[in-house]
């Protein structure tokens, strides 16, 4: 494709440092008319002549009028309308005879619309789901006039609230009616049969059998009654079919359905699923703290952007592996192949215009656009290898800066939706750091390391020499130490120095706190009961100190009952003797009555008094 420069773009053209040394900037124009996200763009050879165009599911300003455009170039090949909202487009071949044309898939509310040559070539229809019985045995009474249209109103209100199961569209357009329009709408439907119907959320294609490029694919459906749809590329019958947790709004595939494959969604509860090939549920989730706003594969990594303004990275069995904070809030993410270079990255386009390019988490490079990127895409396109396609939002601002001269029509909206094309240099590299962010280039600066020294040499001599009697001398004193650590745990079990109980029977923990500067000190004995059902009871604390330094009003008390799970905190005051500026240990011991040997102990080192030191 010839880098093709739209008029005044001078002065609407994307201007960024990093971009102007490895992009081409071949089409510019804020008045595309195109209105779309970037799981309705896709590129591929529709007519098998070696030239690539874009496929658009469009839809439209303001959501009205959804229209399926293909664009060669920077100009308008086709417009076709749809008969709803577009959720998803895909390019995939369907069969193994020649001329190996790729079909094109638009997934538009409960159908998938294929394609061939850019013609109808088939409809897929989603199943209808049944319908809830006290929903349909409401309208049958209405059917036969024993019940009014307002009790019809309340009950089916009430199923709306309490049922599992959803209500038809003719149930949720009659609740959405005024009183007075209820009656001639229960007459104009009541004899119709109940219909429920879900819809696509979200679409991609697997391979069959084969990982080639130009294999036989299979369309991956994401439905709004929380189910996956895998479809036969040849019949369109459903070969398997996968239940998840919520609604599936992403999705990201690897692998071959003959042979293993892996299915990732993202969904509207904020988590994201991972499911095999026998699998009918997911295998993996992971559990974001944000709502996702995308997911691209890059290899084995799954990179997910958040509402949080983030990018994280997760292996194929949910363990995160990195997080990267963005400086505005995610729009929208793809996948940067360069095929060329064997490079995999993925593109983000932020909320202030940037669209930046990670490998993990170091930044590769920053795109500047002259508006907020909505859709991305990325591609051989035309017959250039490497082209990146990103689509604005087109403000109404945009139309007095570039002097277009619109209608009525296109100053409420009917306009905008700009369209860039940009062409990645053949010589373009991209380095991790030389973005903004990234590590600093210190790192990759050498160290000075210093020649070895003669006593170095000789010190590598010895350890030669004498290995053998260096390493037992090692082990001999690594198991003494070990010994002496076992022998100092089972003094302290035997004679209950520890704060912690190891007995199942009387499951406590001991932690004590001093605060003060003195001479009175305030002791604060946390005491908790760590079994999951029993309390303890008859327990009692006893203090052992040194008269001569400290005096306590009580230096033994009983314990409540300690009801498992909460902390007990027990206060007394210690007073401070001395006038010498010394401390000395206090020990506490908890004790069961009848029993000589304390369950727990604890030594505390009491601080000097700051008190009579000033003094």
């Amino acid at each position: 494709m010839a880098a093709t420069p739209s008029s005044d773009s001078d002065s609407g053209r994307a201007k960024s440092n990093e971009a102007n040394s490895k992009w081409l900037d071949a089409h510019y124009d804020p008045m595309a008319n195109i209105h779309t996200f970037s799981s309705c763009l896709a590129l591929a050879d529709l007519h098998g002549d070696g030239e690539y165009k874009l496929v658009v599911g469009d839809l439209g300003p303001g959501g009205q009028q959804p229209r399926l455009k293909v664009l060669r170039g920077p100009t308008l090949l086709t417009d076709s309308p749809l008969p709803a909202l577009p959720a998803s487009a895909a390019t995939f071949l369907m069969e193994q005879h020649e001329p190996r044309t790729p079909a094109l898939a638009l997934a538009s509310g409960p159908c998938v619309y294929v394609y061939k040559n850019l013609r109808p070539y088939f409809k897929f229809s989603l199943p209808q789901l049944p319908p809830n019985p006290l929903e349909q045995d409401l309208w049958n009474q209405a059917k036969e006039d024993r019940i009014d249209p307002l009790t019809l109103k309340e009950m089916l209100e009430g199923i709306r609230e309490k049922a599992e199961v959803p209500l038809s569209v003719q149930s949720l357009r009659f609740l959405q009616l005024e009183l007075s329009e209820m009656e001639a709408f229960v007459n104009q439907h009541k004899s119709k049969v109940i219909k429920r119907q879900t819809v696509i959320t979200t679409m991609t294609t697997l391979k069959k059998n084969l990982a080639d490029e130009d294999a036989v694919s299979c369309l991956v459906l994401g439905t709004e009654n929380k189910e996956l749809l895998v479809l036969d590329p040849e019949a369109f019958t459903i070969l398997t079919k996968m239940s998840l947790p919520s609604v599936p709004v992403f999705l990201e595939v690897s692998g071959q359905f003959d042979v293993e494959f892996r299915l990732t969604a993202a969904c509207r509860n904020g988590s994201i699923y991972i499911l095999r090939r026998d699998s009918k549920h997911p295998k993996y989730c992971i559990e974001l703290s944000a709502q996702p706003v995308g997911l691209v594969r890059v290899h084995k990594t799954l990179v997910v952007g958040s509402t949080q303004e983030s990018l994280h990275g997760f292996t194929h069995k949910g363990k995160k592996l990195w997080t990267v904070q963005m400086p505005a809030a995610i729009l929208t993410m793809n996948l940067l192949e360069q095929r060329s270079r064997g490079l995999q990255a993925v593109m983000a386009a932020l909320a202030n215009g940037e669209v930046r390019i990670y490998r993990d988490k170091a930044l590769l490079n920053v795109i500047h656009a002259p508006d907020a990127v909505t859709s991305l895409c990325f591609g051989r396109y035309g017959r250039e290898d490497n082209t990146l396609i990103m689509t604005t939002r087109g403000e109404d601002s945009d139309l007095g800066r570039v002097g277009y001269a619109c209608s009525e029509e296109d100053e409420i909206g009917g306009r905008g939706g700009g369209l860039i094309i940009k062409i990645l240099k053949r010589t373009a590299v991209f380095v991790e750091g030389t973005g903004e962010m990234g590590p600093p280039l210190a790192q990759t600066t050498k160290l000075n390391v210093p020649r070895k020294t003669r006593l170095y040499v000789d010190q590598t001599l010895r350890e030669r020499e004498a290995g053998t009697a260096m390493h037992r001398t090692f082990q001999t004193d690594l198991y003494l130490l070990r010994l002496r650590a076992a022998r100092a745990y089972v003094q302290a079990l035997e004679s209950s120095l520890s704060p912690m109980s190891t007995t199942s029977r009387e499951p406590l923990k001991l932690h004590a706190v001093v605060q003060g500067l003195g001479p009175t000190f305030k002791l604060t004995l946390h005491l908790q009961n760590t079994s999951t059902a029993r309390p303890v009871l008859g327990l009692q604390v006893c203090f052992l100190y040194n008269e001569a330094l400290y005096s306590l009003p009580r230096a033994f008390f009983k314990v409540p009952m300690l009801v498992p799970g909460l902390s007990y905190p027990l206060e007394t005051f210690v007073e401070s003797l001395s006038s010498k500026g010394i401390s000395d240990m206090i020990k506490v011991l908890v004790l069961r009555e009848g029993q000589s040997a304390p369950l727990l102990s604890a030594h505390i080192n009491m601080p000097v008094s700051e008190g009579l030191a000033a003094a």
